[in-house]
């Protein structure tokens, strides 16, 4: 009895220790992102080949590279939609960001699967990339508001709204290479 009182005082504490699981949020699909996106009129896919500039770059804003040697992309006149992960502190975060001209327009987190930080999903703070441009240094031009107990997710849905603005720069048919801050051929 006294061993069977012991295994579930073990089982107890063992299960208090275990970190929390995240559990996958899914918020919208790409389809229907992309459907909102472009007014139910989705436009063909287009493929942006990370080459060594682009994925150079993308390794500059990201920190480590990108996991991918292609990116799907969405384009009408000068509006692109990006469909982009970021870990945020162990799992990936799935975003939408559309960028018109050469600002995010909206952007949605359309996936979560972090234990914390899920807060970023919210509409409130998503809004505050609308509008954003890069300043030449590749960073926003504005202050993104953190969320405490978030950072991690904070910090990762930046680092997409500045690599989608910085894709989009690179796919516009009249951006020239010294405006994108790359080379390479977009398509191919």
């Amino acid at each position: 009895m006294r061993r069977l009182k012991l295994l579930i005082i073990a089982l107890f504490f063992s299960a208090i220790a275990l970190p929390a699981q995240a559990k996958e949020e899914i918020y919208k699909t790409a389809d229907q992102f992309l459907a909102e996106a472009f007014d139910g009129d989705v436009p063909k896919t287009k493929v942006l080949w990370l080459k060594r500039d682009v994925k150079a770059l993308s390794k500059e804003i990201l920190d480590h590279a990108y996991p991918a040697l292609r990116i799907r992309y969405w384009m009408r006149d000068d509006q692109s939609v990006w469909i982009l992960e970021e870990i945020g502190k162990e799992r990936p975060i799935t975003m939408g960001m559309v960028v018109k001209g050469d600002e995010i327009r909206y952007s949605e987190i359309l996936a979560y699967r972090e234990s914390r930080g899920w807060e970023v999903r919210y509409p409130q703070f998503m809004a505050q990339y609308a509008g954003a441009t890069l300043t030449e240094e590749k960073k926003l031009d504005r202050h993104i508001d953190g969320i405490t107990g978030a950072t991690l997710s904070v910090q990762a849905v930046t680092r997409i709204a500045r690599l989608a603005l910085v894709f989009h720069r690179h796919v516009m048919p009249n951006t020239t290479l010294a405006e994108s801050k790359v080379s390479g051929d977009s398509n191919g």
